[in-house]
């Protein structure tokens, strides 16, 4: 059941930082004036990795893990629900945002910051149905 702890764990993690992104910062830094924008684009790629980079590697490994080797009594669909969520959520990331970061690092405007938090949702909504799988997950576990 250890994976699936680490995963529900990573998966938490991620959920909590995707909302706060969602709700807090990309509107925030949607608001930024031009003159620091740039700046602070670049700050955010910077810090965020620092923030993300062990949950969601944790999350990736025990992803597959669970897809190949489900706990005891989690019904064996769910892995691979989970997987497909885990897919949306990085490939919004990779193809999305992290563009979206980099227009908005290199020239700044109001639009795209409008963009990020438009183009965050189908982060935001992929962790949270992963948050919720996860703790059905759990509680098929025990």
């Amino acid at each position: 059941m250890e994976p699936l702890v680490v995963n529900a764990f990573a998966t938490c993690v991620m959920v909590g930082v995707i909302w706060f992104v969602q709700v807090v910062h990309y509107p925030l830094l949607a608001t930024i004036g031009q003159d620091r924008a740039s700046e602070i684009a670049q700050e955010h790629q910077r810090r965020t990795g620092w923030v993300v980079g062990l949950p969601m590697a944790a999350e990736g490994v025990t992803t597959l893990w669970l897809v190949f080797d489900s706990p005891n009594g989690v019904h064996s669909v769910l892995p691979y629900v989970g997987g497909v969520l885990l897919a949306i959520a990085l490939g919004s990331t990779i193809f999305l945002s992290v563009p979206l970061h980099e227009k908005m690092a290199n020239s700044p405007s109001a639009d795209i910051g409008a963009r990020l938090v438009r183009t965050n949702w189908p982060r935001t909504i992929a962790w949270t149905l992963r948050g919720v799988l996860a703790a059905i997950m759990l509680l098929q576990a025990t």
